[in-house]
């Protein structure tokens, strides 16, 4: 089958599932394509929203609707790394016996990551950039394909550790989960309060998954559309040729260049969904909130003056 007729088939499976989706998930269309674009594109999510909005329930969806395991980590303050990882015993042989953890699964749902100290988050974060972990001096390599959804609570701070920079930049996109629309809550309400259960159907396989990626990795992509996604991630640098005048102000830090891999990734699986065979500008454009807002860091000028991630990144195209 040539890549053409791959991409096609993608585009009326992507469809199937977003339908299948919605038999469970009210509306938060977005959100759930911004998930979808980043497993596809083999990254990882921060999906930032207050408790109550259906994160896990929606993570959980996804999973059963790809097929994939799905396993969900409580972070809290107490979390040992062998907690997530898994660890040696001595069994009934007198022999070391490595019991996994959580993190062995295709899915995982990293709940309020920043309620962990920072020696467990560095244990996930392994796991999520080399697919692998270390436990006693041995290399156990994960199965793929291998996504990890971290939530964050962005109210309650008081003893919390938030992900540095460099931990933040290991995620692909940053997704901001926002209160349902009224019509879409009265549904919610009314679907989820009745003896009523909906099931969803598997229309994925692990490996059916991992041969979309690879097809979506091989989609050629025009040169001044690489040009303008570095452009685009070098604007975001103050004090650098090209920087415009609100990251001058506004910004102390901005994104590395794994924000311009990602730009191209995600732009390439977000034209393939739409049926398009090579991603342009607007594909870039399409995915630019979610994958910058997490790496441009603003000074506490922009705190001060409400000045948002999105208007400076507006400010960018």
């Amino acid at each position: 089958m040539s890549d053409v007729a791959r991409i096609e088939k993608f585009v009326t499976k992507y469809q199937e599932l977003k339908t299948e989706i919605a038999k469970v998930i009210v509306g938060q269309d977005e959100v759930v394509n911004q998930i979808l674009i980043s497993i596809f594109s083999g990254g990882h999510a921060l999906l930032i929203g207050v408790p109550g909005l259906a994160k896990t329930l929606m993570v959980n969806t996804i999973a059963k609707t790809l097929g994939l395991d799905f396993k969900r980590i409580q972070f809290t303050p107490d979390l040992m790394p062998s907690d997530i990882l898994g660890s040696e015993i001595l069994d009934e042989n007198r022999q070391f016996r490595f019991i996994k953890g959580p993190v062995f699964a295709n899915i995982i749902l990293a709940d309020e990551i920043n309620r962990t100290p920072p020696k467990t988050q560095a244990a996930l974060l392994e796991a999520m950039q080399e697919r692998a972990v270390t436990v006693a001096g041995h290399h156990y390599k994960l199965s793929l394909p291998y996504f990890v959804l971290a939530t964050q609570n962005p109210i309650e701070q008081e003893g919390t550790y938030p992900l540095p920079e460099a931990q933040l930049d290991r995620f692909m996109f940053a997704i901001n989960l926002d209160y349902p629309t009224f019509d879409e809550e009265v549904e919610v309400v009314k679907s989820t309060t009745t003896d009523d259960t909906k099931e969803v159907s598997a229309l994925f396989s692990a490996q059916e998954i991992l041969d979309f990626q690879h097809v979506i990795r091989r989609i050629p992509v025009a040169d001044n559309v690489v040009d303008y996604a570095v452009r685009m991630v070098s604007k975001t640098r103050p004090k650098t040729t090209g920087a415009t005048e609100l990251v001058n102000e506004f910004v102390d830090w901005g994104a590395g260049p794994r924000a311009s891999q990602n730009l191209i990734l995600a732009a390439k699986t977000h034209a393939a969904i739409h049926g398009k065979f090579s991603p342009d500008i607007e594909n870039v454009q399409a995915v630019a909130y979610g994958i910058l807002r997490h790496r441009i860091i603003k000074n506490y000028k922009a705190e001060a003056e409400g000045v948002s991630e999105e208007k400076i990144i507006k400010s960018l195209f």
